[in-house]
């Protein structure tokens, strides 16, 4: 896919690269003009991920043309091509806008909305475990564009193992943040803890980090996909190859052994329900009790500096949780509640920049994930008593 550049007196911005997204109107001296490009979605999203080259020595504003996409903590920037991440901060915002002063040494300068993971990022993980004999990577389909979408088996994979769980994220392209809490949760498993023993011992994970492969490559919103988004496309036709393949794959893999379904989210830009990690309550009262437990359980083993609290789970019918939002479309969280043995079927929400006071990094989203894990192990071992 071609991507928005533009090229003034030596000034490049352009988003030609994995997981790139920007539309540049206009450049005017030291001020580019500028906006997330919005593709398929029927609604306005915030995702935007660009590089800037040529601008060494230079002090740069960055004005977007449209609503505001800038979250909590500024941007995200990187200065070595998007390996390290740092957040520019709240003070170099202003509305709809952030200034950036360029080193004298600067080749290139990246800036997004919020911390991107791709498939080379989870490429450079499972390479960290290329010899360990409790993950596996298959695959669960090709997607439209012919990528294709991995299918993670983790912890008890080659014997019957006790539990079966299975955890997704990306439904929604640009949720990056939900893919670190990913990372954390495997690595607790696959780890030589107590934990990862257990694990190893019972429980067989399904983990699919894209659902959305194209989008997220591409630097699609993904959310309000036209004619629908991934996470509304578990009805009876669904359009999407990954969406086919999962319905198609669980209920022969799972032999009702499938206890807990997981689907990592990313929330709104900012405001309220956004700046809180949270689980979206079920409409199945069933559930939403065991979503509570679960929600209790992961209170009180939370050990990473993420804050997390049980009563911040959106309740069926609150805020945006209601009937009208999710219309004639069935969820992914919806369908997995439905899988024969579920207990626990539930969307966790983790923001992009801040969560209550403390700011989001790549580290402290994988320890979510972690956290995620004791949790995970606190529960099932609860259901079993």
């Amino acid at each position: 896919m071609v991507k928005s550049c533009v090229d003034t007196d030596l000034l490049i911005v352009d988003a030609n690269f994995p997981g790139g997204n920007i539309i540049v109107d206009n450049i005017e001296g030291d001020t580019v003009f500028l906006r997330p490009d919005q593709r398929d979605s029927l609604k306005w999203w915030f995702y935007w991920y660009f590089r800037v080259r040529g601008a060494a020595g230079r002090t740069v504003k960055f004005q977007f043309t449209d609503k505001n996409p800038i979250g909590t903590q500024g941007p995200a920037f990187s200065t070595d091509g998007g390996h390290r991440w740092m957040w520019l901060g709240p003070q170099s915002a202003q509305d709809s806008s952030f200034t950036y002063v360029f080193d004298r040494q600067s080749r290139e300068v990246r800036f997004c909305f919020s911390i991107p993971y791709l498939e080379a990022d989870l490429y450079q993980f499972l390479g960290k475990y290329s010899d360990n004999l409790y993950l596996t990577v298959r695959e669960l389909c090709r997607t439209r564009k012919g990528r294709s979408v991995e299918r993670l088996h983790a912890g008890k994979i080659n014997e019957e193992p006790k539990y079966r769980v299975l955890l997704t994220a990306r439904h929604h392209a640009c949720e990056m943040i939900a893919s670190y809490a990913l990372e954390g949760f495997l690595e607790s498993i696959l780890s030589n803890t107590p934990v990862g023993h257990w694990f190893q011992n019972n429980v067989e994970v399904l983990a699919v980090p894209f659902m959305d492969k194209d989008g997220v490559e591409d630097g699609d919103q993904g959310k309000h996909r036209r004619p629908h988004d991934h996470n509304q496309d578990y009805i009876s036709d669904s359009i999407y190859p990954s969406v086919r393949a999962m319905k198609q794959f669980v209920p022969q893999w799972s032999e009702m052994k499938l206890k807990v379904v997981l689907d990592l989210h990313c929330p709104y830009i900012r405001g309220k329900y956004n700046e809180l990690i949270y689980l979206v309550g079920s409409s199945d009262p069933a559930i939403w009790r065991q979503q509570q437990e679960f929600a209790a359980i992961l209170e009180s083993v939370r050990e990473g500096p993420l804050p997390y609290s049980a009563k911040s789970s959106l309740a069926f019918g609150s805020g945006w949780n209601t009937d009208a939002n999710y219309g004639k479309y069935k969820s992914y969280s919806r369908w997995g509640g439905e899988q024969p043995g579920a207990c626990l079927a539930t969307t966790i929400e983790i923001p992009y920049a801040n969560a209550g006071t403390s700011i989001v990094t790549t580290d402290n989203a994988r320890a979510f994930g972690r956290d995620l894990a004791i949790a995970l192990r606190r529960y099932l071992e609860n259901s079993a008593e």
